[in-house]
């Protein structure tokens, strides 16, 4: 795997990978990587000949008061699993080479970074579509991919890559899970032994609240339900919701493919996630008389 830290060596390096016109793959991360980054690796070599990943710790992303100094950087056991899953190429940038001095433009994506965590982090999405761009435009690469468990996120870049003409397939890799079903996280090493094991109960509600709905339970009382379990286990809720998957608007009345949203946070720990579900909408066929 090559590792790429100055950006005058990354386009002949990207070159060299595609010399043969060969389809190129990128997995941008932040680092601090698990289980859930290597089958985006996988993912990625199922799609593409080479595969190219990033990691960069985007400041622009973090608002005051968020974890950007603490956030876990471990460099050298990153690229080492990378290698081991079959990366390419590694391109390490300085924050100087995707936001270079008098850089002054930012990418917004209105609508669907509006709510959930758009109104959680405000200019979260703003600080996400902008290093994005930078790295499709900077790598051209043919597809790229990203993990389910930031749903909304995934969204965002998608609409962003349509919306200006980027020419990359933004891709979306269903979310991996610890065996009890935690969502994996880089940010699931700031949990304490104790709120480890209290932070299954965020999946444990959304699962049953998904089973629930597809039962034909009322949605709002099914996510006031969901709501009083992570709370009961020490969450503090930012948000719990059923949206439809598109435009990410709440549903009163499931229909279609749908995603069940939430957003809690255990002792000093923000957690996230999401699961699908699907009703279908077409009509029963009414029972013989």
């Amino acid at each position: 795997m090559q590792i790429i830290r100055r950006l005058e060596e990354l386009a002949p390096a990207l070159a060299g990978l595609r010399r043969g016109g060969e389809i190129l793959a990128l997995v941008p991360t932040m680092g601090a990587l698990h289980a859930g980054h290597v089958a985006l690796i996988a993912a990625a070599k199922a799609r593409a000949d080479r595969v190219a990943a990033t990691i960069f710790v985007n400041p622009m992303q973090f608002g005051a008061g968020e974890d950007l100094d603490r956030y876990p950087r471990r460099e050298q056991a990153d690229a080492e699993m990378l290698e081991q899953a079959g990366c390419d190429l590694l391109w390490l940038p300085a924050v100087d080479d995707i936001y270079p001095r008098g850089f002054a433009t930012t990418v917004s994506v209105s609508g669907l970074s509006a709510r959930w965590e758009g109104e959680a982090r405000p200019g979260h999405f703003d600080g996400v579509a902008t290093v994005v761009a930078r790295l499709l435009l900077t790598v051209r690469p043919d597809i790229a991919l990203f993990g389910e468990k930031d749903f909304q996120q995934l969204a965002v870049i998608r609409r962003m890559a349509t919306d200006l003409g980027l020419g990359v397939e933004i891709a979306g890799v269903p979310t991996v899970r610890d065996a009890d079903g935690l969502a994996l996280s880089s940010r699931n090493t700031y949990l304490s032994v104790d709120e480890r094991s209290r932070a299954v109960a965020l999946p444990n509600a959304l699962n049953a609240a998904r089973q629930a709905i597809m039962s034909g339970e009322p949605v709002a009382a099914t996510l006031a339900s969901a709501r009083q379990s992570i709370e009961a286990a020490g969450f503090k809720i930012d948000y719990i919701a059923l949206v439809d998957a598109a435009s990410l608007e709440p549903v009163d009345t499931p229909h279609g493919t749908m995603r069940l949203l939430a957003a809690a946070t255990i002792g000093g720990t923000r957690l996230i996630d999401n699961i699908p579900v699907e009703v279908d909408a077409s009509p029963q066929p009414s029972s013989p008389r």
